[in-house]
């Protein structure tokens, strides 16, 4: 075998062994749970088990403790484009809200009771007591939103900071019924009717929508949860608490002139719904006591749609 030829060989060697390994690498990276590839490496998952649920958890980062809840119909992923770069300065903790992604999944009860924010939010400080925690800031968007508000009222002493996210109380919304607001948001009304109902239509629209291809890693593990009849259950269930339980802990605690005590930020979709139809920052300025906000460019989902200028907003508001 002359030099030439040796050389070809090994070159043809090399090619092969390199490629083996990319076959490996792509093997072993569709193996990989959905957040492991979507989060950088020094993230980590836990299941954490609270009095009524089991939450599933990723977390990451260093410093003082950040806990952030996501909305409806998403998990614990739409955090992906902006929690990277706040566990520069926080410990992240992401969760699954019950009922939803890859957390337990309880059935609801006669009144819903499962999923008012109440019990949702008590998962959020019990979750956050098991890392060690007993005071930290709160970054909630939609449902998630919703949520944190619930946590700071409830938990005045645990909530350090809250950020809400493209919304306005539920109390608001069903106390100031428009036309425009049932034409927006009709999902709002449609969940609530009663099971199997709009559980089974969103099954039937979500497994549509599952079969159409999309190379999308985020939007493959969104239709992967979004096909879960259990998931949609908990989902309409949650929207259920909202218009029943929730309505009455809400007007016994406007009775009684209780206030978000920390400082609040609400972020919106300038040219959203939201911020179309309401004044977001004078609703909430009604809510607490040191209240500030702006609208953004994007969408409902800030943090994906404009993740830029929605993590400089936390940032800047997280801080101190």
């Amino acid at each position: 075998m002359n030099k030439e030829t040796r050389r070809s060989v090994l070159q043809k060697a090399v090619l092969a062994t390199d490629a083996a390994a990319l076959i490996v690498k792509k093997a072993s990276a569709a193996d990989m749970p959905a957040w492991q590839r979507l989060f950088p490496v020094g993230f980590r998952n836990e299941r954490i088990k609270t009095s009524g649920a089991e939450i599933n958890a990723v977390i990451g980062g260093a410093g003082p403790p950040l806990l952030m809840f996501h909305g409806a119909p998403q998990s614990l992923i739409t955090w992906r484009l902006i929690a990277p770069d706040l566990a520069k300065d926080y410990t992240v903790v992401l969760c699954d809200l019950r009922g939803y992604g890859d957390s337990s999944k309880p059935q609801g009860g006669d009144d819903h009771s499962d999923y008012s924010k109440r019990p949702m939010a008590l998962d959020g400080v019990e979750v956050m007591k098991h890392l060690g925690y007993n005071q930290f800031r709160m970054v909630g968007h939609d449902r998630g939103g919703r949520v944190g508000r619930r946590m700071a009222i409830d938990h005045p002493q645990v909530v350090t900071k809250l950020a809400v996210m493209d919304i306005v109380p539920a109390h608001y919304l069903y106390s100031h019924v428009t036309i425009e607001f049932v034409q927006v948001y009709f999902h709002w009304f449609n969940y609530l009717r009663a099971a199997p109902g709009p559980e089974d239509e969103l099954l039937k629209a979500n497994l549509a929508q599952a079969a159409r291809p999309t190379t999308d890693e985020a939007q493959v593990e969104y239709r992967r949860l979004n096909s879960d009849p259990a998931m949609l259950h908990a989902m309409c269930e949650d929207y259920r608490a909202s218009a029943s339980i929730d309505l009455k802990i809400d007007e016994a605690d406007i009775k009684a002139g209780k206030k978000i005590r920390c400082p609040l930020l609400a972020l919106w979709a300038a040219t959203g719904a939201m911020g179309k139809l309401y004044d977001v920052l004078g609703i909430w300025k009604d809510e607490g006591v040191n209240v500030t906000g702006k609208g953004l460019p994007g969408n409902h989902s800030l943090q994906e749609s404009a993740p830029k200028e929605t993590l400089a907003e936390l940032q800047n508001f997280l801080r101190g």
